[in-house]
Formats: C-alpha cells, structure tokens, sequence
C-alpha cells in the first residue's frame, strides 16, 4: 500500500478478489469485507479540515484554497474555502457537463489539464442563492463526529477518486461490476431494464461464495440486469429486520452490502448524505453499522469500507487524475461529448475501518 497512485472505486473490486479468492487456501485474516457507499459528498467537503486537528498528514484544506467567480477572468473576485457547512439545500450540480466545467473551467477543450477551478463558477450559473458558497465549505470536525473517530483510530484514503466525472448511478455500476456499460448520465429506461454487465456478486456466486444485500427502502443493486434473477432472491434483506441480529449471530456473509436509505420515509428521514439530507442521520447510520460490527463474534475478521459514489458538485482541491486511466471495456459514452472513461472523477471520503489497522495509522494510499 505504499504507492501513490490514484485509483477509484474500482479498487473494491480488487480488494474482494484479493480476500476472497486466497481465503480457503491461506490463513488470511479478513474474512468478512462490509461496504457503505453514501452519497455525493467530496473528501475536502466531509475529512478536508481533519488535516489541522486529526492528522497533518492528510492532504486536507489550510483555508488557502479558492475559486474565482468566473474561470475566464480569475483575477475577478473569489471564494475561499471555509470550515462552516451545514445543511446543503439545494443540492449543487453534479451531471457530467457539471464536474466537466467544475474540474476545467471554462478550458475543457482537447488537451486541457484540470485545474479544479471551475467549482464557484458552476454554481453561479445554476442561478439558486449563495450555492457558490455553498459548495466551497466543509465540515468542522465536530460537525461529523463519528468519522473524526474513525480517522483517528484507523484509516482514511486522501487519494480515492469517484470512477467517472458524473452523476450517482454511473459511478454506483462501477462499484461492483467496474463499468457503467457505457452511461455517463441517469438513463431511466435503461436503469429500469437493467445493466448487463458481469458483477463482483456473479464472480462470487459462481466460486461458491456467499454474500447479502442490507437495503432500507430500495436496493440500487438491483440496476444490474443479473441480480433480478431467482437464485439471488436470497440474497437481499431488510436491513432494520436482519443486520444487526445476522451480525450478533455471527453470520455475516464474505461480502456485505448495506444500503443507506435514499428517500425520506413518513417519520423516518434518509441517511445516505445525499444534500438536501442532513448528514447527521448519515453519521447514525456509520456509527449504528460500526456498533454492530464491533459487537459481533466476526469482528476480528472484519473489514468495513465507508466511501461515496461521486462528489455531488462539492469543491476538492485534488487534481481529477486523466493520464493513464483505463477504459475498462472499451465502451465510449454518448454524444456529444463521447467520453472513453479515461479521466476518474472527483475526489471522495474514504475511511477503512478493521482491527487489523493498526491505530494511528491515519493515511493509506493505494
């Protein structure tokens, strides 16, 4: 793990195999690998102010990082990033013309090289009042406690890119499958036939492995075309009914998804970070998972990965990484852009939280 190269959520797919496929043949200790995936937030956003007070080693924010109000003429007024977020409504831009005008300005052409300078420009032209503002502040802190915890006694990832420069669902295809199929936006009719791409769940079903989906109100898992099939229908469970007593009993499977709850429910609000929810139900749902697991007779062979499927518009002062990135099935998006998947997108909080990080370890790059 001492590489500095940058990676994105693709890599859990590396991790899985890894553990997984040397488990019955060597004595490795993780045996069960937990993933939360929450929503649109970026890493300077939730963990950038944790470089003063948590870890200096974390490539955070000092307050030196701003934006001009038009990428055109930057000697124009400013923003500068603040410690004072709170609750985000409305939610920034995000869709894949968003992050490209939010990463390059208003030099996206051919050849361009990111400049991360285009995020205040963005939201001005979204036209909701002080949005600019908006996106250029993170959190104290002791705004999100539970993950000033975790940072402290294990470890954050501070080069941890979303998989494409877009929008939710892209990005969460990548995340167990390593591709969108080709999307690089919501397209409804696709999302509800289903994508057809071979997943981590078929690779791991297919080698006699189990694994179990936790959904709250709906499981996005459910977007690949496989996982509709009668064999995994066992798969998935209602969290609030069988999380916690599977992990007290010990019966975590190999892979455990848990999915946030995405919509608002009567009396029961969402929890998965994305603006305009408050992300202190986010910061409940971490700390309920991590309380489990910690209490569990599996603990000593857990991993529990906390990360986000894409920035939602957030300002991070982490250059995009756009040289040597992979296409990872030579798909190429639509017009009129005609993307190749061959820039990551932008930065995102990543905590990895196992008894077997040792405390103090604070950073990691992969």
């Amino acid at each position: 793990m001492g590489s500095s190269k940058p990676r994105s959520l693709i890599l859990l797919l590396f991790v899985f195999l890894c553990v997984f496929a040397t488990a019955q043949e060597q004595q490795q200790p993780i045996k069960t690998v937990v993933v939360l995936v929450m929503e649109n937030r970026s890493f300077d956003h939730m963990l950038g102010w944790m470089k003063e007070s948590i870890n200096t080693l974390i490539n955070g924010v000092t307050g030196d990082e701003c934006n001009p109000v038009s990428t055109k003429s930057p000697r124009k007024d400013s923003i500068c990033f603040t410690d004072d977020a709170e609750f985000v409504d409305p939610d920034p831009g995000h869709s894949f013309e968003d992050v490209l005008q939010q990463v390059f300005g208003s030099s996206s052409g051919s050849g361009s090289i990111p400049s991360m300078n285009g995020f205040v420009e963005q939201a001005l032209s979204m036209s909701s009042p002080n949005l600019s503002e908006t996106v250029m502040k993170g959190f104290k802190p002791d705004s999100v406690p539970i993950y000033a915890a975790l940072v402290k006694e294990f470890a954050v990832f501070d080069r941890w890119f979303s998989s494409i420069p877009g929008p939710t669902q892209p990005n969460r295809l990548f995340v167990y499958s390593a591709t969108s199929h080709g999307s690089t936006s919501h397209i409804k009719r696709q999302l509800a036939k289903g994508y057809p791409q071979k997943t981590i769940f078929d690779s791991m079903h297919e080698n006699g492995l189990d694994f179990g989906i936790y959904f709250q109100n709906i499981p996005t898992t459910l977007f690949y075309r496989n996982l509709r099939k009668l064999k995994y229908i066992w798969k998935f469970h209602q969290y609030d009914l069988k999380f916690k007593r599977d992990a007290r009993d010990g019966k975590l499977p190999p892979l455990t998804v848990i999915e946030p709850r995405y919509f608002d429910l009567k009396g029961i609000p969402a929890n998965d970070d994305h603006p305009s929810h408050d992300v202190a139900h986010g910061q409940m749902l971490v700390k309920e998972v991590y309380e489990a697991l910690r209490a569990s007779p599996q603990w000593n062979e857990t991993l529990f990965i906390i990360t986000y499927d894409e920035h939602g518009g957030f300002f991070d002062h982490v250059k995009t990484p756009f040289v040597n990135i992979p296409n990872p099935d030579g798909n190429t998006g639509p017009a009129p852009y005609f993307f190749k998947f061959d820039r990551l997108g932008v930065r995102v909080p990543t905590i990895m939280v196992s008894p077997w990080i040792k405390k103090g370890t604070g950073k990691l790059k992969i």
